[in-house]
């Protein structure tokens, strides 16, 4: 134990006498700590924010969109096909009005969106439509009205030409007025706004206080002009048998379709549960590759160790020569040269967590100052793993020096001086 104390002092005492070359050194593993730190910590920041965006819908949500045949839900290829201009037409309320009598269904709604101008009196904005079935409310429970009522089902039926607007539209339009009972015209048609929804905010991105909403039938029939729709939502009665009724779901759609063949699914379905395992993973992997990456500028800090300890023994080589001639066994040397590199690699691990707290603290005021209400915290597994790093890296290439150091002969470290 002696022995080992004698090796951190005299560590620690060269480690003082050179403050420069030690402070530089530091600077390589402190970057690189700061690095781990952020990528970590972001990482799960980002992942913590998205993942309650899409539980604020609830876990009892299944969602059923249309999808381009012989590609996957989430696939690219899906993706870049409707963007591109493939329509799927299939979908439509009646297939939603089936999906509505399985018996674990509580509630379904049949969508669709789309983009257009509305106006009031001299003032015109672009609006998004969200064209939706009587029963929206009941499924997105976020959806929650400040003033009036939501449509009906024979208002849907009916193709009632009324209206749900969102906080930033009656501000556009109406200012402090009350816009219960008076007219918008969305396509130079008059459409009564029977109710104000409650301000909401962004949710992934999105902000729902800028939406109109519309019956889904008046939407198709007087607006756009289709007989489709793009996606039906249904919530669940018992959110133990959600894998269940996907499966039930599945199994209905595609006799709804007359598709034998899974290949040939022009529908995607995905649970809200299902989501967030898919958004758990594709962080996961996100972040294993983006701590592979930041770790290079750990390895490059502990090149820059490496190269500094060579120096240090060659620098010192009269001093381990006599160290060695009064009885310094090579473990000692090995210990004090390793204890240095181990010095360094703490001390920068210590300023690095701080620095990368300060900076998480001041990205968390960002994130909230633009309206994304995001906290970066210092995790202990982003302490742990930065700590780790830092130590793993002084340790392995501390060692090779210290090494170089402890074998060398005394007489020929002696007539170097």
């Amino acid at each position: 134990m002696q022995e080992v104390i004698v090796s951190v002092k005299l560590a620690f005492k060269n480690l003082r006498s050179n403050v420069g070359r030690t402070i530089l050194t530091l600077t390589g593993v402190v970057i690189g700590v700061v690095a781990v730190i952020l990528v970590s910590s972001l990482g799960q920041g980002v992942k913590g924010f998205i993942l309650g965006q899409v539980g604020a819908f609830g876990t009892d949500l299944i969602q059923i969109e249309v999808k381009v045949p012989a590609t996957g839900k989430a696939s690219t290829q899906n993706a870049i096909g409707q963007a591109t201009g493939i329509q799927i037409t299939t979908m439509t309320i009646s297939d939603a009005k089936e999906i509505g009598k399985l018996p674990n269904v509580s509630a379904y709604a049949p969508g669709t969106m789309t983009q257009e101008l509305a106006s009031y009196q001299e003032t015109n904005k672009r609006v998004f439509l969200f064209g939706v079935g009587a029963q929206y409310n009941q499924i997105d429970q976020n959806t929650k009205l400040s003033e009036g009522a939501f449509f009906s089902q024979s208002d849907d039926e009916s193709l009632a030409q009324v209206a749900i607007i969102g906080s930033n539209i009656k501000e556009a339009f109406f200012g402090e007025d009350n816009p219960l009972g008076k007219n918008i015209k969305i396509k130079n048609q008059n459409y009564k706004v029977v109710g104000l929804a409650a301000e909401r905010g962004a949710v992934a991105g999105f902000n729902y206080d800028d939406l109109i909403y519309v019956p889904v039938q008046t939407m198709q029939k007087k607006i756009i002009g289709i007989d489709y729709i793009r996606f039906i939502m249904v919530k669940v009665k018992n959110e133990k048998l959600i894998d269940v009724t996907v499966a039930e779901l599945t199994s209905e759609m595609r006799r709804l379709h007359r598709i034998n063949d899974s290949n040939r699914d022009d529908f995607g379905i995905t649970s809200i549960k299902e989501a967030q395992v898919t958004i758990e993973n594709v962080f996961k992997t996100i972040n294993i590759l983006l701590l592979a990456l930041t770790s290079i500028s750990l390895v490059v800090g502990g090149v820059g160790i490496m190269n500094v300890m060579y120096v240090a023994v060659a620098e010192r080589t009269f001093e381990i020569g006599l160290r060695k001639a009064v009885g310094a066994k090579a473990k000692n040397i090995l210990r004090q040269f390793l204890w240095e590199a181990i010095f360094i690699t703490f001390f920068g691990g210590l300023v690095g967590i701080i620095l990368g707290y300060l900076l998480l603290l001041v990205l968390s005021y960002v994130a909230i100052y633009f309206g994304f209400p995001i906290k970066f915290g210092l995790s202990i597994n982003a302490i742990s793993l930065a700590v780790g790093f830092s130590v793993a890296t002084g340790v392995i290439f501390g060692y090779y020096p210290a090494r170089a150091a402890s074998r060398l002969s005394p007489i020929e470290a002696l007539r170097k001086d």
